[in-house]
């Protein structure tokens, strides 16, 4: 029997996922500070997740774990390029600047695939892209306080969002086609599972001291102290598996573009969760110009021709309804 699509359900699973994902940027932020490395913790989360989301299919829908050769370049860019760099270099941003900023750097991801889907692949957008990138930059301007010299914002962070922006492009235009012939949860799968391989070889585990993860370490919350191994198991788990789950079922009810839209709440909930958790305050010239990232962003998702991609930073975000 057919599903009836619900869109209260699906702009409430979308707001969920993206409430999960902010918290995660401040998670993430509190184990880079407690010592882990951007590449070890990237390794960790991919490596995580891969694990659990293995597990599940095999134990629900293992038939869909199947594999041709044809399939296996393009899981592998999607996995390296797609997932590890994405969140490499999301977490060299994070441990820079404040997490609301850099995914305001990360989030100008669709107004790159709007510019390349009309530059390269030679689609139809709509005029209102010359808008979206316009206020995209002048956002960016007044996120950067560019009259300041530029010295209110680390360099390589913001070097390490654009290019995050870069790499989650790929990952969407990827993905847009990859999930003509494959559904976007197996996708998923096997893409963390090329993360994590890629990981394996490029900050091997068994050269990591597990020992460090049995260690406690504040969470800004009183003098409150947890193991480290609770805060990587939440990046994984509840800062991966779970959003991403969510952001699947919302496209049950949701059309991708939609879905997109209502994501683009997720720079504002991590702004306030960094502001009231760790004191990451912005100024209000920063909140303005991420206003004015966000109206370009909402500009880009619609622009296109055909359904855009919805814009789900860092995440195992679903590629298509």
């Amino acid at each position: 029997m057919a599903r009836t699509p619900r869109p209260a359900v699906g702009y409430a699973l979308t707001l969920a996922a993206a409430g999960f994902f902010a918290v995660n940027g401040t998670v993430s932020t509190l184990a880079l500070q407690a010592g882990i490395s951007a590449p070890r913790l990237t390794a960790l989360r991919c490596t995580g997740a891969a694990v659990v989301l293995l597990a599940v299919l095999l134990a629900v829908a293992p038939d869909r774990l199947r594999v041709s050769r044809r399939e296996i370049p393009m899981l592998a860019v999607l996995g390296v390029v797609g997932i590890a760099l994405t969140q490499f270099l999301y977490y060299v941003a994070i441990g820079r600047l404040p997490v609301g900023i850099a995914l305001i750097f990360e989030f100008t991801a669709p107004v790159l695939i709007a510019l390349y889907v009309w530059l390269v692949r030679r689609e139809r957008v709509r005029r209102r892209v010359w808008a979206a990138l316009g206020l995209s930059l002048a956002g960016l301007v007044l996120v950067a306080e560019v009259w300041t010299g530029g010295g209110t914002l680390h360099p390589v962070g913001v070097l390490a969002g654009f290019a995050a922006a870069a790499a989650l492009a790929t990952y969407y235009l990827i993905g847009e086609r990859a999930t003509v012939s494959r559904d976007p949860v197996t996708l998923t799968c096997w893409a963390f599972v090329a993360a994590a391989v890629f990981w394996a070889v490029a900050a091997p585990w068994w050269l990591f001291d597990a020992g460090t993860l049995a260690r406690t370490v504040p969470i800004s919350v009183g003098s409150v102290e947890v193991p480290l191994w609770v805060l990587v198991a939440w990046i994984a788990v509840m800062g991966a598996v779970v959003p991403f789950w969510l952001s699947i079922s919302a496209l049950r009810h949701l059309p991708p573009t939609a879905a997109g839209l209502v994501a683009t709440a997720e720079p504002v909930f991590a702004s306030v969760v960094a502001w009231l958790w760790v004191e990451q305050v912005l100024s209000g010239w920063q909140i303005l110009g991420g206003a004015v990232v966000l109206a370009g962003i909402v500009l880009a998702q619609t622009a296109r021709s055909a359904p855009a991609v919805p814009p789900v930073p860092e995440s195992p975000a679903p590629l298509g309804s």
